[in-house]
């Protein structure tokens, strides 16, 4: 078996990676809408 305990692991790293993740995703939504924004301006 190993020797990992419940609760004991370090995750600095995934956390840092989510807040990046979490970043990236809501900055491509926002981009996306004025996209569409925009396109449905230009084209009406």
């Amino acid at each position: 078996m190993s020797d990992h305990k419940h609760g004991e692991m370090d995750t600095t790293e995934h956390e840092k990676t989510f807040d990046w993740f979490m970043w990236f995703i809501s900055r491509g939504a926002v981009a996306i809408i004025v996209l569409l924004i925009f396109l449905a301006l230009v084209n009406g």
